[in-house]
């Protein structure tokens, strides 16, 4: 199931480098990072650590079976008429959710920097087991 979950971005290896390189203004352990797991197969779980943004910077859609995170932030002076403008952070997520995701149920909370989203996931019923039967028995009429 995991190995679906997260959608491949071609250019995730550019902003990493790019961030360690320049480390983006950013202080040691204040980058954001995204952990996704399972509890219990009762629930997915995305943590986004957004040390960065306040809860008015972030929105989370659900779009054709993604959850979509978005989180952006502008350094503004009034008094300025940016040209360009190089003073703005943002995080960007998309995470392909499993077909038992119960969507009408996602819930969401934002606290100490960490945006927390959970998806309930329905019971699957377990699978059917398949006996083998032998194919000389078969014959044998046993």
């Amino acid at each position: 199931m995991t190995r679906y979950i997260v959608r491949f971005d071609p250019f995730a290896g550019f902003l990493s480098l790019r961030s360690e390189l320049f480390n983006d203004g950013a202080l040691p352990g204040t980058t954001s990072t995204t952990d996704i797991y399972t509890n219990e197969d009762r629930e997915l779980v995305v943590e986004a650590h957004l040390p960065k943004f306040d809860e008015e910077n972030i929105t989370i859609n659900l779009a054709q079976g993604a959850l979509v995170i978005r989180a952006e932030r502008h350094n503004e002076d009034k008094n300025k008429k940016y040209l360009i403008r190089e003073s703005s952070s943002s995080f960007y997520r998309s995470i392909d959710l499993p077909e038992q995701a119960e969507t009408e149920q996602i819930d969401a909370t934002f606290e100490g920097g960490v945006l927390r989203v959970r998806v309930p996931l329905k019971r699957m019923p377990a699978p059917t087991r398949i006996p083998i039967s032998n194919e000389d028995a078969m014959k044998n009429g046993t």
